[in-house]
């Protein structure tokens, strides 16, 4: 193949799609470009498609930020303890990209401690059960683990004939996703034991890629199998978080992973397709496209979801300095947790934490207020504060 051909497909914006690549540089170019990709670009991993072929990634051409570990790096607080907010947002966005409908008031309800009354309600419950289970990090990634996740999050919630059989980890018959057309066929059920024993064994074994990238991997390779017959994308999501988790990313489930893919469904659910859809040009399964989406549309805008770390630098400089009660520590902790980057008045305040009088509220704001930690804003007479955005 011509070397400057090559360099310039090489460097082309669309190299991720085959099918246009084909087009536009002839099919003859597009398969010495693959050929030399398999040679000396695809790095294999230790996952297989559904022909036993392993599957390959480009991980040198996943644009990574810096800032995305940083972010995930950084300490809110116990990963034991989920923050409200974060699940609230965690949960509507699951359930939309899947449209299954859910109501705002229905997840605050029973975050709030409230039993189930309702088919929604008894599904938002069990995504809460799902989400504390990934939180502590002792329930290590395992098949049975997986298995109670899927049964406390979505199994016990299901219809009768979309529930697993007794003595069976995943599915027992076939499944095929549909919407308008055949999108994607999941595995041959008979092969998912060993299938999925290889995606756990990969999600234990030490990294040889990224942490984050490795994640996106897991993420696909379980929806790629697709094991259940309901709930392949939630728990697909979770896992994700889970991994990320595992590895010490503290803030992982304090970020709206979900809502980002939300407001990227589109792009999202196109990578997935890419990805199969090149395997007919390229005869490998390479999971970069769907990796490359998942840097550029969630991992990029991870800064947007906490607060910029100079927000964070100041308030450990004032624990650290003895300006900072006790009493302030909870509020400040419990902002962060219930109110993410939202506004909130003293009165909602002392209202949602319960613990203190007007006047000690008061006192917190405008004392945060003047150590940069929290910044006002005027609606007339009223007043309403947020976390600082560190800029």
């Amino acid at each position: 193949m011509d070397s400057s051909v090559f360099a310039k497909m090489l460097s082309d914006p669309g190299q991720l799609d085959l099918k246009k690549m084909g087009y536009k540089y002839g099919q003859e170019n597009l398969q010495g470009f693959l050929t030399l990709h398999k040679q000396y670009f695809y790095q294999e991993l230790p996952l297989h498609d559904f022909d036993g072929n392993s599957m390959v990634c480009l991980d040198k051409a996943v644009p990574i930020p810096l800032s995305a570990a940083r972010v995930l790096l950084t300490l809110q607080q116990s990963s034991r303890l989920y923050g409200t907010k974060a699940m609230e947002d965690e949960i509507l966005s699951t359930f939309r990209i899947e449209q299954i409908d859910t109501s705002r008031e229905s997840v605050r309800r029973i975050l709030s401690g409230r039993a189930p009354e309702n088919e929604e309600e008894h599904r938002i419950y069990g995504m809460k059960q799902g989400l504390e289970f990934i939180a502590d990090r002792s329930h290590t990634i395992t098949e049975e683990n997986l298995f109670r996740l899927y049964q406390m999050t979505i199994g016990d919630f299901l219809p009768e004939e979309d529930r697993l059989l007794p003595g069976h980890w995943y599915r027992h018959d076939g499944v095929t996703v549909i919407d308008g057309k055949t999108e994607h066929t999941g595995l041959p059920w008979q092969k998912l034991p060993a299938y999925m024993k290889e995606l756990m064994a990969f999600a234990a074994e030490k990294a040889a890629q990224n942490d984050l990238i490795k994640a996106a991997i897991l993420h696909f390779g379980l929806a790629y199998l697709h094991p259940y017959f309901d709930g392949n994308g939630r728990m697909a999501r979770l896992l994700h978080l889970w991994y990320l988790v595992q590895q010490g990313y503290s803030s992982a489930l304090f970020v709206p992973m979900s809502r980002f893919v939300e407001e990227s469904c589109a792009r999202y659910y196109k990578a997935y397709t890419r990805v199969e859809q090149n395997q007919l040009f390229s005869g490998v399964l390479d999971v970069t496209p769907f990796l490359v989406y998942f840097a550029e549309s969630v991992y990029y805008r991870l800064e947007e979801a906490l607060l910029q770390l100079r927000t964070l630098q100041a308030f450990e400089e004032a624990l650290r300095q003895g300006k900072v009660t006790e009493k302030e520590r909870a509020l400040w902790q419990f902002v962060l947790t219930a109110y993410g980057s939202e506004e909130f008045s003293t009165k909602r305040l002392e209202k949602d934490f319960g613990d203190a009088a007007y006047a000690t509220i008061r006192s917190f704001v405008l004392k945060f207020e003047r150590l940069g930690l929290l910044t006002s804003v005027h609606y007339g007479n009223r007043v309403k504060y947020r976390i600082q955005d560190g800029k």
